[in-house]
């Protein structure tokens, strides 16, 4: 069976208590105290490989502050801060020309907006404008590191703890093996085995997870 991406939301909303830190322990501390106004630095940058973490450290900062926005740098985003005390900027290297200048005003003209960007790469290497990039490069940055596949089966092990269930070894290599790798996919398939386990009295086994993937294929496409 081919990997799937089922379309379901993870159970709860990105904050700094449901991350699975692995090797980011200190960026996640980093980041509390940045919203707790601990930090005397402005500006934070991440980065790291898709399915690293790094939205869910985006959205899980924005939810910790008041009256912040998170922004997708691929919709061109009005950078007006509007009154917002952070801006957290995702891919940032997919913003366009007029948006990259007005990233550099909004640093030089708004000091008292905090600012958390995050990329596919250090600063230094974005495709941007200099001035960008040297401003990026101001305040702190932090890899963000994605989960091995062991720490991934353990914090799904975890996860089934929490809720009085058990994980076997074989449920978790399966499910690394035939849905997509990033925790996020692999906490949403765990969470509608969990919804359908439940529903029919049943254990989180390798069966039910195939019954739960073959639910999310297209008619058409079902055996």
């Amino acid at each position: 069976m081919k990997q799937l991406a089922l379309d379901i939301a993870p159970p709860a909303y990105p904050c700094f208590d449901n991350f699975i830190a692995g090797r980011n322990g200190e960026s996640l501390q980093a980041l509390r105290d940045f919203a707790a106004g601990k930090l005397s630095e402005r500006l934070v940058y991440l980065w790291g490989k898709p399915g690293s973490g790094r939205t869910h450290l985006l959205r899980a900062t924005v939810a910790a502050l008041r009256n912040a926005r998170y922004l997708h740098c691929a919709d061109q985003p009005d950078l007006t801060p509007e009154g917002a005390s952070l801006l957290a900027l995702d891919d940032v290297e997919r913003l366009g020309e007029t948006s990259q200048i007005e990233l550099f005003n909004l640093y030089n003209a708004e000091p008292q907006t905090l600012l958390l960007v995050a990329g596919s790469s250090p600063p230094a290497q974005l495709a941007l404008r200099e001035d960008v990039k040297t401003r990026l490069c101001a305040g702190l940055t932090y890899q963000v590191h994605a989960l091995s596949d062991a720490e991934k089966i353990a914090a799904l092990a975890r996860c089934a703890d929490e809720r009085g269930l058990k994980l076997s070894r074989e449920v978790g290599d399966y499910l690394l093996r035939h849905t997509q790798r990033d925790m996020r996919s692999l906490l949403a398939l765990f969470h509608a085995a969990d919804v359908r386990a439940l529903a029919e009295k049943r254990d989180i086994t390798v069966p039910l997870i195939k019954a739960v993937l073959h639910s999310a294929l297209p008619l058409e496409t079902r055996d």
